[in-house]
């Protein structure tokens, strides 16, 4: 239920862009309602309506994220912070200008802002955040805590990476296959990610509950 609730805006935005790309021109009218009169120079063309609308369903999603952990009396998490920011202001300056350059900008800016987070705290307060995270569930070595919080630093930084080459080199011309690249392929790539890591630190779950027992 947690994975479903933080990829709620992204399932969104793919499910909303692969339905208004079927039918553009009905898109652009819905689009020209709702934000018709806020954006730069008008003439928006139909095959921006698409990404226009999926990116205003993402916003919207992202601020219902975050009313229902209100509303339920729980602290939103920073990286729920995090990501409202930036599908606001990249969300915002690609309806506004109607230009989807922005919306694909957005995947890298929050990936390198994890990492970058990341590294401030381990290597500038000495706060492994991943093991803030995970400490509750697994105890493991001074030195294994560090490779794991070394370990996403790096791989935030190389999804980031991986964002711009599939948005502006791989798929340069073609929006929907990034959508779908975006929607299933980096999540894809950060699902690996954590089998791996367990399967790393499976000796250790072992380990622990032969003490335990």
């Amino acid at each position: 239920m947690k994975f479903l609730f933080d990829f709620f805006p992204i399932l969104l935005f793919f499910g909303v862009f692969k339905v208004a790309e079927m039918n553009e021109q009905g898109t652009l009218t819905l689009v020209n309602a709702l934000v018709g009169s806020f954006v730069s120079d008008g003439g928006i063309k139909s095959d921006q309506a698409p990404i226009m609308l999926a990116t205003i369903v993402a916003i919207v999603a992202s601020v219902l994220q975050i009313s229902y952990v209100k509303l339920r009396g729980r602290k939103v998490d920073i990286m729920l912070w995090i990501s409202f920011a930036v599908i606001s202001i990249f969300g915002g300056l690609t309806i506004y200008f109607h230009n989807d350059v922005f919306i694909k900008w957005k995947p890298t800016i929050i990936y390198w802002l994890y990492s970058g987070a990341m590294l401030v705290a381990q290597f500038g307060f000495g706060k492994n955040m991943m093991r803030q995270v995970m400490e509750v569930q697994i105890k493991l070595p001074e030195l294994v805590w560090t490779r794991i919080g070394i370990a996403w630093i790096a791989f935030f930084f190389a999804l980031g990476l991986i964002n711009l080459l599939a948005a502006f080199v791989i798929f340069a011309d073609n929006t929907s296959s990034w959508v779908t690249f975006k929607a299933f392929g980096i999540n894809g790539m950060l699902i690996a990610f954590v089998v791996v890591q367990t399967l790393f630190l499976s000796k250790y779950l072992e380990d622990e509950k032969e003490e335990q027992a």
